[in-house]
């Protein structure tokens, strides 16, 4: 997809994560990179209540089976007033090989009421200044 994907989450194959074919169950693979998506949203946005929005058209393009070391990659493509659009790509960790593809995921920003709310970022950060930090 793009060589500007961020593939920070590896995942190993298991024998629980199969379908009845012997590969890798979508429900198992689509969990994985929504839970990603998520974490990836609470540090973009700096905010732990995010909520899963939009995700485009799922495209499988290969299989992965038991054993394989697979990794989740995202990229945030735009912030809205309270939101966050990303791109994401499931790879085979050692062939490179593309398993799936989404081109567009939306993530809200959600106030304490509930309701969506404004996040004040308009860029992509690497830093970890965003990181929510409970009130104790």
């Amino acid at each position: 997809m793009n060589s500007d994907m961020n593939f920070y989450t590896r995942k190993w194959v298991r024998p629980e994560d199969l379908n009845a074919n012997g590969t890798l169950f979508g429900g198992s693979l689509l969990r994985w990179i929504d839970e990603e998506a998520v974490v990836y949203s609470v540090l973009q946005l700096g905010n732990g209540r995010v909520v899963t929005k939009y995700i485009s058209e799922i495209n499988f393009l290969s299989s992965a089976a038991q054993g394989d070391l697979i990794e989740i990659g995202l990229l945030a493509t735009g912030f809205g007033t309270s939101s966050l659009t990303m791109r994401a790509e499931v790879r085979n960790m050692i062939t490179r090989q593309s398993i799936l593809t989404i081109d567009r995921m939306v993530f809200v920003n959600i106030g304490a009421d509930g309701l969506p709310a404004a996040h004040g970022y308009s860029s992509i950060t690497y830093a970890r200044d965003r990181i929510p930090i409970p009130a104790r």
